[in-house]
Formats: structure tokens, sequence, C-alpha cells
């Protein structure tokens, strides 16, 4: 309703103050809220991961942050949205380096960070690569030199001073499945342009799938003629996001090319031909598995960092199965394996953290190694694992020795030895029923304490950085035209609060 008096109109707008105000008071109040819940809830823990990305709307860039990990009872994978701040000045490796170190410690978690995942960007493959922490030199040698040095206690305190600023980043994972759609549209695309005898093939079929696309998703009558001939809508690809460059080129071959030709006589475009029409059939098949992978990097709830290496192995021996029955690209798949996906991922098949992350999964194990060497090796990887977990949950001081006034006494407790058999023995015996147990569960783990704590360490990553895409896509409906006049803490309470779904728990 609307004021029909002076006296009214006074009272809707101080109403609408009232209410403004109320509304501020009450996000500010639940936002410092969810921050105290977060950080209680990080100090339980012991591992967490991070994924980061830089997001740009409206001209204003935006740095994302979230938070997963593996809850230690329920062993249930939990995420938080952490950050999504505005992000001044150019994107520059060290100014990444020095905000995503201000988001970790404001929530006290830069010691308890395994990894953070970020997508292939040169600055924030520099931003890691120049701030990990610099191994000290223990060469076990003693310094002999009696002489005594004199140190200035002032430059003493300037060097710990500039030790403090340094900034420190935890270990860094590329986003798998960014690296994975750089296979699929960049190499493979280049891999076809550079066959002479597949190059105008490739560019025809692609050009009148483009044009009948355009033509769909442009024009009402276009969309209706469409639905009437093939009864189901074309896929458009969308840039944003991956795959969709294969899904809509494979709802095209679901259909049979004469009636895509009826179509294509419709909106006056060329028809695809035979041959280009049995390229992009073939091209889907070669691809398939590739998509599918793509897909599982990319889950929410139920993918771990331990996904990765199995669904790479099968990723890599599906795509040579497909090798026999192609007519135009029988060498794509081996192009696809041994060129690419090997080159791009060289660097992790080789990482043992990522070897134990698969092996602590009950759905994996050591089912998807091919070689009894590799399992060997991996089952090698766990037990050393496992006994250094040992030995560190072994409590401290439980050996230290006690003053006694027995000579006896004295003397055993001198040549007291620890028992490592006993330790040794049940690390060998749980490692060896939890790879004989059947169960696939993740609360499996329950069961073997020392391979849980591995898991619930290399496991809290994610395998792609997909997570805080999800976030800027929160953002992108909050930061709707209407509010983009919005301060930018504001906005970044409105995400967070959204994200953490906090109002709705």
């Amino acid at each position: 309703c609307k004021p029909t008096s002076t006296t009214d109109i006074w009272l809707f707008l101080l109403a609408r103050a009232y209410i403004g105000q109320f509304v501020t008071y009450l996000l500010d109040a639940e936002y410092a809220k969810m921050n105290t819940e977060l950080k209680k809830s990080f100090e339980e823990l012991e591992f967490l991961s991070t994924t980061a990305d830089i997001w740009t709307a409206h001209n204003r860039s935006y740095l994302g942050m979230t938070a997963h990990w593996l809850d230690p009872h329920s062993l249930e994978r939990k995420k938080a949205a952490l950050a999504c701040r505005r992000f001044k000045g150019r994107h520059t490796y060290d100014s990444i380096a020095t905000e995503l170190d201000n988001i970790h410690s404001s929530f006290s978690i830069s010691n308890k960070i395994t990894a953070t995942v970020t997508d292939n960007g040169s600055n924030f493959v520099k931003a890691f690569k120049v701030t990990q922490p610099v191994q000290g030199d223990d060469s076990g040698e003693e310094d002999d030199d009696d002489d005594v040095n004199f140190v200035d206690l002032h430059d003493a305190l300037q060097d710990m001073n500039v030790e403090e600023d340094v900034v420190t980043l935890p270990p860094h994972h590329r986003c798998a499945s960014h690296t994975a759609n750089l296979i699929s549209c960049s190499d493979v695309d280049k891999w076809l342009l550079s066959r002479p005898d597949i190059k105008a093939v490739y560019r025809s079929a692609t050009s009148k799938c483009t044009a009948l696309w355009s033509k769909a998703s442009h024009s009402a009558v276009a969309a209706e003629i469409v639905d009437e001939v093939l009864e189901r809508k074309l896929l458009v690809p969308c840039t944003t996001r991956w795959n969709s460059f294969h899904d809509a080129v494979a709802r095209v071959c679901e259909f049979p090319i004469a009636e895509l030709n009826t179509i294509s006589y419709n909106f006056g475009l060329k028809a695809i031909t035979d041959r280009g029409f049995l390229f992009l059939r073939e091209y889907c098949t070669v691809m398939k598995p590739l998509t599918v992978a793509l897909d599982i990097l990319q889950g929410v709830d139920n993918c771990f960092y331990g996904t990765l290496l199995p669904t790479l192995e099968t990723l890599i021996s599906k795509t040579l199965d497909l090798k026999t029955g192609l007519q135009k690209l029988g060498d794509l798949p081996e192009t696809v394996v041994k060129i690419r996906a090997k080159n791009r991922f060289a660097e992790v098949l080789e990482i043992e953290t990522a070897v134990l992350a698969a092996v602590t999964l009950p759905r994996f194990k050591l089912r998807w190694l091919r070689t009894q060497e590799r399992k060997d090796n991996a089952k090698a990887s766990l037990l050393a694992e496992c006994r250094k977990s040992a030995q560190e949950d072994q409590p401290t001081g439980a050996n230290a020795p006690t003053c006694s006034l027995s000579t006896e006494s004295a003397i055993d407790e001198l040549f007291s030895f620890e028992d490592e058999e006993d330790t040794s023995a049940s690390v060998e015996s749980q490692v060896a029923d939890y790879l004989k147990s059947g169960a696939q569960g993740m609360v499996t783990l329950n069961g073997f304490p020392l391979i849980k704590k591995i898991s619930i360490k290399y496991n809290a990553a994610t395998p792609s950085s997909a997570p805080v895409e999800r976030l800027f896509s929160l953002g992108k409906l909050v930061f709707t035209p209407k509010r983009n006049r919005l301060t930018y803490k504001r906005f970044e309470m409105l995400v967070l609060l959204r994200y953490n779904q906090w109002f709705e728990g």
C-alpha cells in the first residue's frame, strides 16, 4: 500500500530506516557468530585444505576461498566458505600470496592446511612456488669452535621482525579438472588442426554444428522447427562450463543425419556430410572417458583427493581400449594418453601423497594399480607412513627415567630398551587386515585408526577447485544489477552466509 498523507510518508520512511538498521545489525551479528563457530570448528581439526581463485565482475575483482576437511568422527566431507573479498590492483603473484596468507592467518589454520587447490594460472603457480617453507640444513655436524661471537641485539631483533613478515603458503595442488579441460579443449584441438587429413573435415563439421546451435538459440521460430523435427532441444556450448562442447556434439550425434539435414535445409544452412558426421561420432567416442573423468573430479560430497589417481588410471586404460574400431581418429586415443595426459599429469602421477590418499580410501585400496610392483610399492609407502604415525602418537615422556635409590633399579633403567617389534607387528597387522577387508564404506576406517588418520590428512584436499567456482556462482546471484551498490564487505557477508547455509541450519 502507498502512503496517503505527509504523516504516513514520514512513518513509512522511519519504518524503512528502522528495518534497514535492524537487518544490518542482524547480518553483522550472524556473520560474527558464523566466523566464531568456524574458528571453533577449526581448532578441533588437525588437517584441512583450501581452494582459491579470483573472480572479476562489474570491473571489480574478488578473491574467493573455501575450506574442506573430513569429520574425524563421521568421516563425512565438510566444507565452508572463508572469504570472497575485494582484490584491488594487479593480480601479481606476491599480492595473491599475501592475501592468501592473510585469510589463512585470520582463521589460525596456516599450520593445519595440507594443500591449497587453484587453477593453472601462472600467477597462482608462482605465488606458491616462491613461498614454500625453506627446509633447514640438518647436517648433524657440531661446531667445535670455542670462540665467543658477539651479536648485535638490535640487528637480531630486526632479523626476527623480517622473518615474521615472510609469507609462507601450504603445498600447492593444481586443479585436476582444469588440467583435464586443457587436454580436451587445447591439446586435442591443436592435434586435430595439425593433421592435414583431418583438419578440413574437423573445421567443416564443427562450423556446421556451430551454425545450427547459433540459429536454434537465437530464433524462436528455429527452436520450434527443432522441436518439431527432433522432438528434443539442441544443447549449446558454454565457454564457462567444462564438457559443454562435448555434450553439445554428443546431442547432435544422437539424431539421424537425415533429420539434421532437414533442419539445416529449413534454416538455409549447409548440411553435415556423411564424412563429417562420422568424424563427430568418433570424436565423441574418444573424448567420452575424459568427460566422465571431468565430472568425477568435480564432484561435491564424495570426491576426495584420493580419487584423482584411480580416475587417471581408468581414463588411460579406457581411452587406449578405443583404438580399435575407429576409422578416422585411430591415432587420437594414443595422443590423448601418451602425449598429453601423461605430460599434463606427469607430476601428479609420481606424488607419494596422492598414492597414499588413494590407498587409504576403502573404495580403492590397491585395486586400481595395474602391476604387482606398483602394488608392492604402494603397500610399502603405507606401512612406512603408518609406522611414522604410530611413533608420533606415542606419548612423550612415557619412557623418561625416574629417580631411584636402588642400584639394581638404576642399572635396569639404564639398559631398558623399547620393544619396537611389538609396534611394528601391530602396524603390519593393521595394514594387512585393512587391505584384506572387503568393505568399501568410509566408516570402515574407524576399525583402523592409523590408516584413518592418514586418510583424513591426505584426503582433506579436493582434486579440483570446483568448490570455489561454485562460490562465485553464488556471488553472481547476490551481485544482481539492483544490488551492485553493495559495499565490498556487505557483499562478502551475504555470499559467505549463503554458501555456508548459515540460516538454513
